[in-house]
């Protein structure tokens, strides 16, 4: 079943990212910009994964975020963030996770994100629900943005920030209050659980959101 492989190979990269972080002295290079920085255990991360997912699945395609970008035969195609959320996870902060999601014929048909630092997997299936370590969740039933808890990302590039903060000068007075948590996949995941009612992002990548953003709508499936 994807999600059982998906969910297992996300789990042994969180505790290699773990492992990581207890051992520090991360080597670390940039890429777009000087804020958007990359790891070796994004590599690392990202080398473990798709070697698990080729050893299981050799004919499937694999998109990952640091260069994974192999054709596949099968229809089903992995969409892969080592560790989204680098910044957070290079200052020891929560909000990284890994993320995957496999898509079939271009529809995301299952996804997991991996929270180590929260002991929380959260997985979803295509019409199946959503779960957090297990147990199903479902999203939060406010219907007014003026008291919604919303959260959203920015970009590593200075000119979208810029774009990005007079959006924000527009929002924050019409919703309940905005947090910037720093990963789009756990973004999503909270919105899923209910910690925040909304999430809004541009710029986003397919590795960012796909396996986050099924979780979001599955959980939406089923409000609490």
């Amino acid at each position: 079943m994807l999600l059982d492989l998906a969910r297992s190979v996300a789990l042994e990269a969180a505790e290699l990212l773990m492992a990581g972080l207890r051992r520090g002295n991360l080597a670390v290079d940039t890429k777009t910009s000087p804020t958007d920085m990359v790891s070796e255990m994004d590599r690392a991360a990202e080398q473990l994964i798709v070697d698990m997912l080729r050893s299981a699945r050799p004919h499937d395609a694999i998109l990952g975020e640091e260069g994974a970008n192999d054709a596949g035969t099968s229809g089903v195609r992995w969409v892969v963030d080592p560790i989204d959320g680098t910044t957070n996870y290079l200052h020891g902060l929560p909000g990284f996770a890994v993320s995957i999601a496999a898509e079939l014929h271009g529809t995301t048909v299952a996804g997991v994100v991996a929270d180590p630092m929260h002991n929380e997997t959260f997985t979803a299936v295509a019409g199946g629900g959503a779960r957090r370590n297990g147990e199903p969740i479902s999203v939060a039933t406010v219907d007014d943005p003026s008291l919604a808890l919303v959260s959203t990302g920015f970009s590593y590039d200075p000119e979208r920030r810029r774009r990005q903060a007079a959006v924000l000068v527009a929002v924050l007075p019409a919703v309940g209050d905005l947090r910037r948590m720093g990963a789009a996949s756990v973004d999503l995941c909270s919105v899923a659980c209910g910690r925040v009612d909304a999430h809004y992002e541009r710029g986003l990548q397919p590795w960012d959101y796909a396996a986050g953003a099924l979780v979001a709508t599955e959980a939406g499936r089923h409000r609490g």
